[in-house]
């Protein structure tokens, strides 16, 4: 790459070997054994210690369950860990504070579907208490979380899986590797559509549910008085404990979109409108952003039209989402398959030594794709440093829409480049006695 791109080497160099696999790290492209009961009965099966158990939390537990045994659940609401207990034969013993769960010596992996607020501190937890972690997406509610957790997991040596799912999803794979194999040619532009932020309120200020810890589902985040809209599905559309859709989708698109960038945002504009309703959703209304990446590449961000990633080359274009991948180097796949090769495409001893491109390696499941990485101790699919990346990028978009200045973006020093007042927004104060820390 040029001077001004993010050479690979330099930055095995100048910083972490876990540095690199914010693009495409060696676990992104490692070889997964098939991913289903027949494979991970020859393994031991594990204890599963699930945290966060509404919604998704409690899909992923199910998930889970095809790969160890679930041992323990927890959440703060009552209702939802006794009815998560129920739908697990009511074996599992249930806690509301996640501490206690890790504190078992049964539980060996644990799972994450809190709200996003949450996630980095139990997973700086989890790793130091010695368990592996599936987290829910997206993995960080700030640019420094993600920063902290890259310290804790290499010093750990936890596996750690990020809920970005669409890394194991044969059609967007697809899209990365043809992107990859030159069958666009060089890329250009690649356009993202998230959808719309929800509208809602004003909401009403009601009393605390007794069987419901709002102390402590608030965690780090200032304390408020309880709304029921603040909490369980709607949380995302609230500022204070996630990004609306920049990260909601957006750590799924924007994580596709840079893994067939292979590169990282310099510059970022954007331009949003925020409601103005008291104790409503405050997430924008309408946004886009742009994004110019180190290689050259130009990235747009909107939140109007249809969901998915286009992807446009000098020599073609792909479009895919979660139905389809679509354009003409799709279809010449049936006369000109990809290569499918013997090795991996990047040495997971040396990750600064690409070896020749090959077709990236399949994988059944995302889940799979952790407990097999597990028992073999590499680098899953989705691994910190790559969604830390990813997720960063969602963070730059909103810290864009805030400050509402182009930004220039220094990704080897994760700051901003002249502008304090958007280097202040990559980190949050945080509530007396729910800090997260690195050490």
């Amino acid at each position: 790459m040029q001077s001004q791109s993010l050479n690979r080497r330099r930055f095995i160099s100048n910083s972490s070997a876990a540095l690199v696999g914010g693009i495409l790290s060696a676990g992104a492209f490692a070889n997964s054994a098939a991913a289903d009961e027949k494979s991970t009965a020859k393994v031991e099966r594990l204890g599963i210690g699930s945290i966060g158990m509404r919604y998704q939390g409690s899909v992923i537990a199910h998930k889970a369950q095809l790969y160890g045994d679930i041992v323990a659940i927890c959440d703060v609401d009552q209702h939802v860990r006794e009815q998560a207990r129920a739908s697990f034969g009511s074996t599992p013993r249930i806690f509301e504070d996640y501490r206690d769960l890790l504190a078992r010596k049964d539980v060996d992996v644990i799972t994450i579907g809190t709200p996003d607020h949450w996630h980095t501190k139990m997973v700086i937890d989890a790793c130091r208490a010695g368990k592996d972690v599936y987290c829910e997406k997206p993995l960080t509610l700030t640019i420094d979380e993600g920063k902290k957790l890259r310290e804790v997991v290499k010093e750990t040596g936890r596996v750690v899986q990020v809920g970005s799912w669409q890394r194991s999803d044969h059609r967007f794979r697809t899209a990365v590797e043809l992107v990859r194999q030159g069958r666009i040619g060089k890329l250009k532009q690649v356009d993202v559509i998230l959808g719309k932020n929800k509208v809602g309120g004003p909401f009403e200020t009601r009393p605390v549910p007794k069987h419901f810890n709002w102390e402590m589902w608030q965690g780090q985040t200032p304390e408020l008085p309880y709304i029921p809209e603040r909490s369980h599905y709607t949380f995302r559309w609230w500022y204070a404990y996630s990004g609306g859709q920049m990260t909601d989708w957006g750590a799924h698109h924007l994580d596709i979109a840079q893994w067939a960038i292979n590169s990282y945002p310099v510059e970022i504009r954007a331009t949003a409108k925020y409601p103005t309703t008291p104790d409503g959703f405050d997430v924008a209304l309408d946004f886009e952003a742009q994004y110019v990446y180190a290689n050259g590449v130009t990235m747009n961000v909107k939140d109007n039209g249809r969901n998915g990633i286009l992807l446009t080359g000098d020599k073609g274009r792909i479009f895919v989402n979660r139905g389809v991948v679509s354009g003409k180097p799709v279809e010449d796949l049936a006369k000109n398959p990809l290569p499918r090769e013997k090795f991996n495409v990047y040495d997971n001893d040396n990750l600064s030594r690409p070896k020749r491109a090959g077709k990236l390696d399949a994988i059944i499941n995302h889940m799979g794709n952790f407990f097999d990485c597990v028992h073999a101790r590499k680098l899953p699919v989705s691994d910190i440093e790559s969604q830390h990346r990813s997720v960063t990028t969602c963070h730059l978009g909103n810290i864009a829409m805030s400050v509402g200045e182009t930004l220039k973006w220094d990704p080897e020093n994760e700051a901003f480049v002249g502008n304090e007042a958007a280097n202040k927004l990559r980190s949050r104060e945080q509530r007396s006695g729910y800090e997260i820390n690195a050490t």
